[in-house]
């Protein structure tokens, strides 16, 4: 069952219109590490994954696209009043052309979200590794955005969104040692 509470997770802020930040997050909306990637991923291991911590993957995973919404409402703030020479001076030009101001799953390079970014090994000990690097690459892209930013308001979001990064891993590698354990009992596999 989905409860939708109609507010961001936590709140987005942006000082000025800047599409060169954009351009920038829309990696993490529509990237190989980006949040539509990790919760697609969370969401299609949990049919493969030990009732002990199926939990975690269905909780995470749609988490991720509490994320997403973030990423889409900064981006939005980020370009809303953008004029076309705004658009391409930042490198977005050819999104403009494709799509205008809407959003689109693609990386910052323009290349369009891809199936291949969603892992599922079927092994739940690698599966949960693989999860555990996926939350760590988006760490530290979030920390290399916050590094290109001058906008405290929304560098505020980002380390939002960078520190649930490092609780997901965590909560990924306390999942791992489960199943270690498990494993070793000869309980599965």
């Amino acid at each position: 069952m989905w409860y939708y509470e109609k507010k961001l997770q936590y709140p987005v802020k942006v000082r000025e219109c800047n599409p060169r930040l954009a351009k920038f997050l829309i990696e993490q909306y529509g990237g190989a590490d980006g949040e539509l990637a990790a919760a697609l991923r969370y969401l299609n291991q949990r049919y493969t994954i030990p009732d002990k911590v199926i939990g975690l993957l269905n909780d995470i995973g749609t988490e991720e696209f509490a994320h997403l919404e973030m990423i889409a409402t900064m981006v939005y703030k980020l370009t809303k009043d953008a004029t076309p020479e705004q658009i391409k001076a930042a490198g977005l030009g050819d999104h403009y052309v494709n799509h205008d101001s809407a959003l689109f799953y693609s990386n910052a390079s323009g290349v369009p979200f891809t199936a291949t970014y969603i892992q599922a090994k079927g092994d739940p000990i690698a599966d949960l590794y693989e999860d555990i690097a996926a939350e760590e690459k988006a760490r530290a892209t979030y920390q290399w955005i916050i590094d290109l930013s001058d906008d405290p308001d929304l560098n505020d979001g980002l380390k939002y969104l960078r520190e649930r990064e490092i609780v997901h891993s965590l909560r990924f590698r306390e999942a791992v040692e489960i199943l270690k354990e498990e494993r070793d009992k000869k309980q599965f596999y």
